[in-house]
């Protein structure tokens, strides 16, 4: 058994620790999005506009996206691979650092903590509402850094630990599988009237991916916790007991053991493309949150990601030599 793709994903890991993603960079997610909007609308205007029609188009773009992304980098690395050993490794290694999000995790939602310590609650405002999907006009400090810490425990699974995991397993390939899924579901995994219907296959097929990854990723942080220095008892406690409050059953996992560790109470009401959506609270107010907790979860959050890389694919390799 070959375990080049290890290797490939430790570099590419490290070099998004390093690099982030660079703005100017080709990024296949960039090209994912692209190809959702494209089938999205041949398939719409192909499909009968019916409920059922609409459930037929979504499937298929679903097969389509994650066909295309799976073939596409299973075609190029056996290319290269035909060519060289090193081509391919290279790569590879590319990819694997375009499908992780440690540091642009860490670097978008900063920014909300930077404005919020300038006072500039239209700024924080402004720089949350670009990575949560909530309406953020009217948030309040406490509520702008809540939201914020809630976007990096969730991404710390979808964005972190599920393609270290998916890749660890497959390489690039697998990984830009699971990347055009949780692309789908980012886009049209919505239960508004536009995609209620249209979006259901992505949302069921990325519930499905991240089913074994969420919890995996939740159990690793509350590890990660004790290393950070954070409450790992209180995090293990709240991840046992909150872990399922939640409509989605893999978004609740990262985010009740981020509030154990961090001893703060995440969830609640939110409202969501104007409407008011009742979610259940995560986790207990042993204080309240604040801008500063921002910096804790991205803290947590590289803790979890160094733990997954260890587990995944530094002990693989060496176990190998």
């Amino acid at each position: 058994m070959t375990y080049s793709h290890l290797y490939a994903l430790f570099l590419g890991f490290m070099i998004d620790l390093l690099a982030g993603d660079p703005p100017r960079l080709p990024h296949p997610v960039r090209l994912i999005g692209r190809l959702i909007e494209a089938s999205e609308k041949r398939l719409r205007a192909v499909f009968p506009k019916t409920p059922e029609g609409e459930l037929w188009a979504g499937a298929a773009m679903a097969i389509i996206v994650a066909g295309a992304s799976l073939g596409s980098a299973l075609l190029l690395l056996r290319l290269l691979g035909l060519v060289s050993p090193l081509a391919r490794l290279a790569a590879e290694t590319v990819l694997c650092w375009q499908l992780l999000a440690v540091k642009s995790l860490r670097t978008e939602s900063m920014k909300v903590r930077a404005a919020l310590a300038e006072g500039d609650i239209a700024g924080a405002r402004r720089a949350v509402s670009m990575i949560v999907g909530r309406d953020t006009e009217a948030l309040d400090e406490a509520g702008v850094a809540r939201a914020a810490v809630e976007t990096v425990a969730e991404s710390a699974s979808d964005g972190i630990i599920a393609p270290l995991l998916f890749m660890a397993l497959g390489g690039a390939p697998l990984g830009m599988l699971y990347k055009a899924v949780n692309t789908m579901d980012s886009m049209v995994g919505y239960k508004n009237d536009r995609y209620l219907y249209f979006g259901r296959a992505a949302a069921k097929t990325d519930d499905v991916l991240n089913f074994i990854p969420a919890r995996i990723a939740g159990l690793l942080m509350c590890l990660a916790a004790y290393a950070a220095g954070f409450d790992g008892k209180n995090a293990l406690r709240i991840f046992f007991r909150d872990r399922k409050k939640h409509k989605s059953p893999n978004s609740a996992h990262t985010e009740a053991a981020c509030a154990g560790a961090l001893g703060l109470r995440l969830g609640g009401p939110s409202r969501y493309f104007g409407k008011l959506v009742e979610k259940p609270y995560i986790g207990d107010p042993l204080r309240s949150v604040e801008p500063e907790d921002i910096r804790r979860a991205n803290r947590l959050a590289l803790f979890t990601a160094l733990l997954g890389l260890l587990v995944f694919c530094v002990l693989p390799i060496l176990t190998s030599l």
